[in-house]
Formats: structure tokens, C-alpha cells, sequence
């Protein structure tokens, strides 16, 4: 996945915000961070303010979620 990809389904799964959708973020975190590493998914989380609407932290692996 790219980070333009990335993007987009995290704007989808933050129409919704359930707690399902935290989850399917964090999946999304997982593979960024594999992929990109963990400067990307701090860019992510702050982009989206992901701990303001999943509280999702700066500084967190997402390495093993989803795996």
C-alpha cells in the first residue's frame, strides 16, 4: 500500500468512527509502519489528529497489528 492509499481509507474509516473503524486504522498504521516506518505513521497520526478521534499515540507500534 502507498501513502496516497493510506490516506484515503483512513478518511473513509473517520466518516464512521466506531470502534471498528479504530481497528481498521490501526491495520492501515501497521502496514505504513512496515512498509514506511514509524516517521510515517507519526506524520499519519498527527495528519488526521488520530489521537483526538481513536487515540492513537505518536510513538506507538502498529508493526504487529494486522499480521
Amino acid at each position: 500500500m502507498n501513502i496516497d492509499r493510506a490516506k484515503e481509507l483512513i478518511q473513509v474509516q473517520l466518516q464512521f468512527s466506531s470502534g471498528y473503524n479504530r481497528n481498521a486504522v490501526r491495520m492501515i498504521l501497521g502496514e505504513v509502519q512496515r512498509n514506511y516506518g514509524q516517521q510515517e505513521v507519526d506524520t499519519l497520526i498527527r495528519e488526521f489528529r488520530l489521537d483526538e478521534s481513536f487515540g492513537l499515540k505518536v510513538g506507538t507500534n502498529f508493526s504487529t497489528v494486522g499480521t
